[in-house]
């Protein structure tokens, strides 16, 4: 690959409104970028290499500050409404106006990349940013070039993130100075407001939601690996619900941890790198991904540094238990050199149930999978500061609803038609609460998670005896070598059987109520699939 790192000002950024910028960097490689970030006190090194950097007030994405431009190509095709809000033409264009004057005589830092590792699918794009620490954000999670001149890169999206430009609501129609503003007419997105790199992954996999299934591809928020004899396992869910713990298995090859496609030909990774939680890290549970956070280019976000030692400190919530840290694929020992494998002989479907109602493994119908893939069941863990102080429960339909821009019909039509021709196992994987909700019982210990996995990946729970669960009505096991017996019968595990059966109530009229606006929209068949 082909590495400048002098300042440029004739790369073509014109087109994207950029004029008379002091310098852009472009394509810096890691060292480099280490470099400008501690030049520019955007960060410090740490023990070991790692790059730690804070994120200001947003330690977290910012899904209310997030706008669709509503045009012709987008006013009939998206589903507008709590996660897709429309903004009008003129209003972006007055802010990306705004915007591109607030960065002349500024320096920005360019990364030219692609999403997508299957060569005849992969979408270039670039992303151009204020900080050196988000340009290193970006070579990180997405996939570098090595086989085509980046002289002659056509992307066919790009964002612009500017952490330090602010909003004006009453002027820009925004809900607050923080914006995410994705104009799929123009190819362009806007970030501001916000360090949370985050920021600048959700909105391209937004654009990967809104351009993939009109290519024959299903967009999926999920891990995928591989094992010895070619066998592929997808775990979709929400964030935090254990993908890249559980995928990151050194009996298997990584794929990817987050975000895949499933093509004609089978699924391959979106991304080119793991953006992983760190907060109370194992190095025990999971040791591939401790490690990753101890190397040199890794991006450490809101993650506690010992004053004296500078040595990382995985316990301390201080800042927040959304701690991240970004890093290249090939920080993972086992992993996919191709990012490309063939369709999956097992999909499990991940929750973290903190009503401790739900089994640790449940066996899906086809019907059941979709409902529960619809419904997209988890639970949002409260943060620093004042305010709500348990889990919340939520519903994200299809895993990925705040980067979702189509109605959850399009991506459950692609899973059905994937699913009934290549007939995987289906399996619900719950990594909650088990013995009461949290607060009370404790959570299924990752040991056991892991070898209800195993047992799903290898088939051994294919022919075992099954009883049916009289509030879900899927099919749980009685016995699983390695595990507890009591353990796969939740209500067995509560000291007050009556309350278990209430909350078990509690939590089937949720999954009710969050249903029924899709009810009309999806197949009989799927209706009758959820809570009895």
């Amino acid at each position: 690959m082909k590495f400048n790192a002098r300042p440029h000002t004739d790369h073509g950024l014109e087109q994207h409104g950029l004029y008379n910028l002091n310098a852009a960097y472009w394509n810096l490689p890691t060292p480099e970028l280490y470099e400008q970030a501690i030049l520019r006190h955007e960060g410090s090194l740490s023990h070991m290499g790692p790059l730690v950097v804070r994120t200001g007030h947003h330690t977290a994405g910012a899904a209310e500050d997030s706008f669709v431009v509503e045009e012709a190509s987008t006013k009939d095709a998206i589903w507008w409404g709590k996660f897709n809000k429309p903004i009008s033409e003129e209003r972006f264009e007055l802010l990306h106006q705004r915007l591109a004057s607030y960065l002349q005589m500024k320096e920005v830092y360019v990364q030219d990349c692609f999403l997508g590792a299957d060569l005849g699918r992969r979408l270039p794009v670039r992303v151009i940013t204020e900080y050196a620490w988000h340009s290193l954000f970006a070579r990180n999670l997405f996939i570098q070039s090595d086989i085509a001149p980046l002289d002659d890169h056509d992307p066919e999206f790009t964002i612009i993130d500017v952490p330090r430009f602010h909003a004006v609501p009453s002027l820009d129609h925004t809900r607050s100075e923080t914006f995410v503003l994705i104009n799929f007419a123009r190819r362009l997105a806007l970030i501001g407001g916000t360090s949370y790199a985050g920021e600048i992954k959700k909105a391209l996999f937004a654009v990967l939601n809104w351009l993939m299934p009109g290519r024959g591809v299903l967009p999926m928020r999920c891990a995928a690996n591989q094992g010895p004899e070619g066998d592929v396992a997808l775990f979709l869910g929400v964030s935090g619900v254990g993908k890249t713990t559980l995928a990151a298995d050194p009996g298997r090859t990584l794929i990817g941890d987050d975000e895949h496609g499933w093509s004609d030909e089978g699924v391959y990774n979106f991304e080119g790198g793991c953006y992983a939680k760190m907060h109370r890290l194992s190095e025990v549970e999971e040791p591939d991904t401790f490690a990753a956070a101890q190397r040199f280019g890794t991006v450490l976000e809101n993650v506690t540094v010992q004053a004296q030692t500078r040595r990382l400190d995985l316990t301390d919530d201080s800042l927040t238990n959304n701690a991240r840290g970004a890093y290249h694929i090939s920080a993972i020992p086992n992993v996919s050199p191709s990012g490309v494998a063939g369709h999956p002989n097992s999909v499990i479907l991940l929750t973290c149930d903190a009503l401790g109602v739900l089994p640790p493994v449940a066996r899906l119908n086809l019907d059941q999978a979709l409902y529960h893939y619809v419904c997209g069941y988890a639970v949002q863990f409260p943060g620093r500061g004042p305010g709500r102080r348990e889990p919340a429960v939520v519903f994200s339909p299809c895993y990925g609803a705040p980067s979702m821009p189509l109605h959850p019909t399009r991506y459950v039509t692609l899973l059905r038609e994937r699913l009934e021709k290549h007939r995987p196992r289906l399996w619900l994987v719950n990594t909650g609460w088990t013995g009461g909700p949290w607060g009370l019982g404790r959570r299924v210990d990752l040991a056991h998670t892991r070898v209800l996995v195993n047992a799903i990946l290898s088939g051994q729970l294919d022919g075992g005896e099954m009883r049916t669960d009289p509030v879900f009505g899927f099919e749980v096991p009685w016995v699983c070598p390695g595990v507890p017996a009591e353990l796969l019968d939740p209500r067995g595990t509560w000291a007050d059987q009556a309350a278990y059966d209430a909350q078990a109530n509690r939590l089937a009229g949720l999954f009710r109520d969050n249903f029924s606006p899709l009810a009309d929209c999806l197949d009989p068949q799927v209706r009758a699939a959820g809570p009895r």
